[in-house]
Order: C-alpha cells, then sequence, then structure tokens
C-alpha cells in the first residue's frame, strides 16, 4: 500500500525521511492532491539510468527512420562530415 502523507508532515521531516526505502517511496499530498514524492536515492538513479536510456533509444530511432525516409550515409560521407564540423 503507498505511503501517502501530506506536505504538512514534513515539519517534521526526519519521521518522513525515516519511512523512505528502496522500493517504498513516501507521497505527500497539498491541499488533498498528489504534490511530491520521496524516493530513495538508489531508486532515483535508476529513474534517471531509465529516463537517458528511453532518450537514446528515442534518438535511434529518428536515425533509423530518417536513413530509411533520405537515404543512409556511406562510411566516407560519415568521416567526411565530421572532419568538416571539426574544422568548424
Amino acid at each position: 500500500m503507498p505511503n501517502i502523507r501530506p506536505v504538512s508532515d514534513l515539519r517534521n521531516y526526519a519521521t518522513v525521511l525515516n519511512e523512505v526505502h528502496e522500493g517504498e517511496p513516501v507521497y505527500l499530498t497539498k491541499n488533498g492532491r498528489g504534490a511530491y514524492v520521496i524516493v530513495d536515492i538508489k531508486e532515483h538513479e535508476e529513474y534517471e539510468k531509465t529516463k537517458a536510456a528511453l532518450k537514446l533509444m528515442c534518438e535511434l530511432q529518428k536515425g533509423r527512420i530518417s536513413g530509411e525516409q533520405n537515404g543512409w550515409l556511406s562510411e566516407d560521407d560519415v568521416e567526411k562530415l565530421f572532419k568538416r564540423l571539426k574544422n568548424l
């Protein structure tokens, strides 16, 4: 069951933080609505890695679609492009 607390409980933040464990975030409400989440640092790091992987997969998908629609660059063309960018 999720741990849901009013944000006003942060007045005694040590008690709230003691309830935060990996895989067991504490959800804070403000005026009866969800407002914040306190998560364990390991869980946050995993979230950031997942977010970065998803962003990379989206960019790779864009590149694949571009290659299929506009044609692929040869290895020589890529090398020339990088050399031009290096000289800018």
